[in-house]
């Protein structure tokens, strides 16, 4: 069965936000990567200003017993972000079928703009806009980091 958190993007402030939330929630960050982190010959890898490569990339931080709270920095790449086109559903799901079931019936009719796909941090993943104006990400793991 597939699990869904919040997903929050910033613009250029995240790190400084989740120190406020693990403040409030405590708890500590299993992964924080920055845009440096990125390979270059990863999709977008090579397109990191020098400005964009300290920002965050990723970050999560478990704030309950099955609720994670994640997040990420807008980049040059990207563009900024207004609210309301900050927070994204992330589903992370029990196997690849399941992604791509998710992911093809949400996305219809709306903006599939990243296809599901592997990446370089070694998830198969996939973002898009559904036909509501709702921002979704689909995830799965093959080898979980929990």
């Amino acid at each position: 069965m597939a699990t869904i958190n919040p997903y929050l993007i910033f613009n250029g402030n995240c790190e400084e936000a989740f120190l406020f939330y693990q403040s409030v929630f405590g708890g500590e960050f299993p992964y924080v990567g920055k845009f440096n982190d990125m390979p270059a010959d990863a999709e977008g890898g090579d397109a990191i200003s020098e400005e964009d490569k300290n920002k965050i990339m990723h970050i999560s931080l478990p704030i309950g017993k099955d609720s994670i709270l994640m997040g990420s920095d807008s980049n040059e790449a990207s563009g900024s972000v207004a609210f309301g086109s900050n927070v994204s559903i992330s589903i992370n799901t029990e196997s690849k079928q399941e992604a791509d079931k998710l992911f093809d019936g949400l996305s219809a009719g709306g903006n599939p703009f990243m296809p599901m796909n592997q990446t370089f941090w070694g998830a198969y993943f996939g973002m898009f806009v559904d036909k509501f104006g709702i921002h979704w990400m689909v995830n799965f793991d093959e080898k979980p980091t929990n």
